[in-house]
């Protein structure tokens, strides 16, 4: 719904300020612009998609691979020391808690298809330990905090589309989109603990949070060590050697676990094929919308004031272009991909706001999006925190993600 009014206000804002410019200002190209637009961007909506094809399809085989070998099942066994204990309210061994390990490890790995279903079966287990069947448990939200902060070990839809357009080094947002999106769900837990009373303190939660700070702390400090040259060729080679470390571990594990892994493969490059095809009236309308909006003048008007107030403060400004799709991720995930697309397109997907924009994507998650789906399937109303934890550890994340763009880029 939200997502709509956007879509709608995209539009009626690009016309009436379409219409300002042919009145008072005498501009009669405005409108032909507007509707050329239209046309170019559908147009690059469905080569976008039809490029991602490919990308897609190997992928989400590899994927298909390490889930048969089960790599989500090893995932969910390392988290469950951790798991236990921020989820309190659940008793151990409760079905509920292995639906959870299986969503997280799922979206950890990228796995989309596996995530949702697990997800919503998560809900639903949590749902028959609910006292009040209208109203969120701390555990459904602490869930879908997690969710929400998107951690994500392969950001492959991001690297897909950087290699669509035309990316020297696709994969060199691979370190700064892990650390913008560990940042995030750090500080969701943390903001979700706090305001549950979960005590952080305990051993394993103690170790679990401060390693991830450390790691976190450890690569920033790294990379601040070195030139710009000597970062970009090490980011490169060291996300190619995780991507291809991963292909050939799920591959070889497959092999051991007798799984025919050709078939695997075979059968989730289908479910790329078909994501590929199904995202195209997503892409095409929101790129249109953004399309008409920024060829109104009204895009660059917005982005002019947020930049102007920025350096009325004393900062630099070159991160303002790629706020749209910072703005547009909690609504909508779709939304937020078009926005970045519609940025590489404009700035480069090479461009410092074209970097920044996919670390945008890949740092957080769409909160209202999986808010409404996963309490929707079991009809609550009362979301009590959730929105607020939800929101807070996005802003986090988009903080993160600023800061990590400039170490790396700028």
């Amino acid at each position: 719904m939200v997502l709509n009014y956007i879509w709608i206000a995209f539009f009626v804002i690009a016309f009436l300020f379409g219409l300002v410019q042919l009145v008072f200002m005498g501009d009669t190209t405005v409108m032909e612009k507007m509707v050329q637009s239209t046309f170019d961007t559908s147009k690059t909506a469905f080569e976008t998609s039809l490029g991602l094809t490919g990308v897609l399809a190997l992928w989400l085989g590899i994927m298909k691979i390490g889930e048969r070998a089960g790599a989500v099942n090893a995932l969910s066994r390392l988290l469950s020391p951790v798991f236990t204990k921020l989820f309190p309210g659940i008793p151990k061994g409760h079905p509920a808690m292995g639906a959870i390990f299986m969503n997280i490890a799922s979206n950890m790995l990228g796995l989309d298809n596996a995530a949702t279903p697990t997800g919503l079966k998560a809900m639903q287990e949590m749902q028959s330990l609910n006292p009040k069947k209208d109203t969120a448990t701390n555990p459904m939200i602490m869930f879908l905090v997690l969710n929400t902060s998107g951690l994500t070990i392969i950001p492959t839809t991001i690297l897909a589309f950087r290699a669509a357009k035309g990316a020297a080094m696709p994969t060199d947002v691979f370190i700064p989109i892990l650390i913008a999106t560990g940042i995030a769900t750090l500080a969701g837990i943390i903001i979700t603990a706090l305001w549950q009373k979960i005590n952080l303190l305990q051993p394993v939660l103690l170790a679990t949070l401060g390693g991830l700070i450390a790691f976190i702390g450890l690569i920033i400090w790294g990379f601040g060590q070195m030139d710009k040259d000597t970062m970009a060729t090490v980011t490169s080679v060291t996300s190619n050697l995780i991507l291809l470390g991963v292909i050939i571990t799920f591959i070889i594990g497959g092999f051991l676990k007798n799984i025919n892994v050709y078939d695997a493969f075979i059968e989730g490059a289908k479910e790329g094929f078909h994501t590929a095809v199904r995202i195209i009236p997503y892409l095409v309308a929101i790129l249109v919308g953004v399309g008409i909006f920024r060829a109104s003048g009204a895009m660059d008007m917005l982005i002019d004031g947020i930049a102007w107030c920025v350096k009325a403060c004393g900062l630099n400004t070159d991160f303002v272009g790629a706020l749209p799709t910072a703005f547009m991720k909690p609504l909508s995930g779709s939304g937020a991909r078009g926005l970045m697309l519609e940025a590489m397109d404009n700035y480069g997907p090479d461009s410092f706001v074209g970097r920044l924009s996919c670390i945008f994507q890949g740092s957080t998650d769409t909160t209202f999006y999986i808010l409404a789906v996963y309490f929707g399937s079991v009809n609550i109303k009362y979301t009590r925190h959730a929105v607020a934890c939800g929101l807070l550890a996005d802003l986090c994340g988009v903080i993160a993600a600023i800061c990590v763009a400039y170490i790396f880029f700028h």
